[in-house]
């Protein structure tokens, strides 16, 4: 039985998948079947498991942060530059730009999930994995993957609020000013506790980090199932059709594509070297799951928004990862 797992789970990975995307599709299912479990809201309710699992991931994150490793990693500048504008700047005017082409409303929640998406910082792990299956430049994909998170914490929150000011339902007036607090407690003094401690316990973290991996994609589950949970028991999706998500997956594909192919096209004009391209083509085109989910619970107070919010970057996740993993294997096999 452990044999057949084993070999089903490495064929998952081939094309991109493992047991964390599965397991988010299946927190979906499962909160679809049985919404009010995930709705009470209590001490030892599974909500307030969440929110207290979102301060210990940024916490064990700045934990895992060596500020060595960040000043080893500032000597490419241009490929850093060029990665860190694709995140934050590229993607949401690209976003932007397809908003007023097509036409869209301010409180339509996947327009605003979509926006959300663009606002985020590039993974971590899945980049520098990616990155060195194609066998490209792997500690500048460290250093970007790591300083992208980072910027994150205040990028995406200011990115939010910028778009969210023209007014939303998911948020108030009042509820800025509170989700500026919430941000605060929940995100920036865990991981400043983090990078402090980082000294002492920064090296045992490090050890740990595939036990510090799962503790994460647990947490992520968790919300992703608690704010299913709600959406479902709101009665958020009862306008759905399913031809609304294989529009939304093809729109996700599409952007995903087009950001690749207009930073690796600009690689090429300033002749980076094929391992540079392949570091700020894989870095600059991800998107984090992991932030987007804790910053979800941060950002949107109403627990039934977040599922329709973290929608599209759900699916621009799990389709990243596949298309990513086939380019990778590709070009991993290339001759020098």
């Amino acid at each position: 039985m452990v044999r057949m797992f084993n070999i089903i789970s490495a064929m998952l990975k081939k094309v991109g998948l493992d047991m964390f995307i599965l397991s988010i599709f299946a927190a979906i299912l499962v909160a679809y079947l049985a919404p009010s479990v995930g709705v009470d809201h209590g001490i030892f309710s599974l909500r307030s498991a969440a929110e207290w699992g979102v301060g210990l991931i940024f916490f064990f994150y700045g934990l895992r942060l060596s500020p060595q490793k960040l000043k080893l990693g500032l000597v490419n500048v241009k490929l850093h530059f060029i990665v860190q504008i694709s995140t934050f700047v590229v993607f949401p005017i690209v976003v932007l730009a397809a908003m007023f082409l097509l036409g869209y409303s301010r409180n339509d929640y996947l327009w605003t999930g979509t926006f959300f998406l663009a606002s985020l910082p590039s993974t971590v792990s899945s980049s520098v994995v990616m990155v060195g299956i194609a066998r490209g430049n792997i500690p500048a994909a460290i250093f970007n993957a790591s300083i992208s998170s980072l910027l994150g914490v205040f990028i995406t929150p200011a990115l939010m609020a910028l778009y969210l000011s023209g007014g939303f339902d998911g948020v108030s007036s009042n509820g800025l000013g509170q989700t500026l607090l919430k941000l605060i407690f929940q995100v920036i003094v865990p991981l400043s506790a983090g990078v402090i401690l980082n000294k002492r316990w920064g090296e045992f973290a490090e050890r740990k980090k595939k036990l510090l991996r799962l503790f994460d994609e647990t947490i992520i589950v968790l919300i992703v199932y608690t704010s299913f949970c709600s959406s479902f028991e709101d009665g958020m999706f009862k306008d759905f059709a399913f031809s609304t998500l294989l529009i939304l997956s093809a729109c996700m594909i599409g952007l995903f594509f087009f950001v690749f192919l207009l930073v690796w096209s600009f690689c090429s004009v300033l002749k980076f070297p094929i391992e540079d391209r392949i570091t700020a083509t894989f870095c600059g085109s991800k998107k984090s799951l992991v932030h987007g989910s804790v910053m979800s619970k941060v950002i949107f107070p109403d627990p039934a928004v977040v599922g329709i919010i973290l929608l599209p970057t759900m699916l621009y996740h799990a389709l990243q990862l596949i298309i990513v993993s086939i380019i990778a294997q590709k070009l991993g096999t290339r001759k020098d």
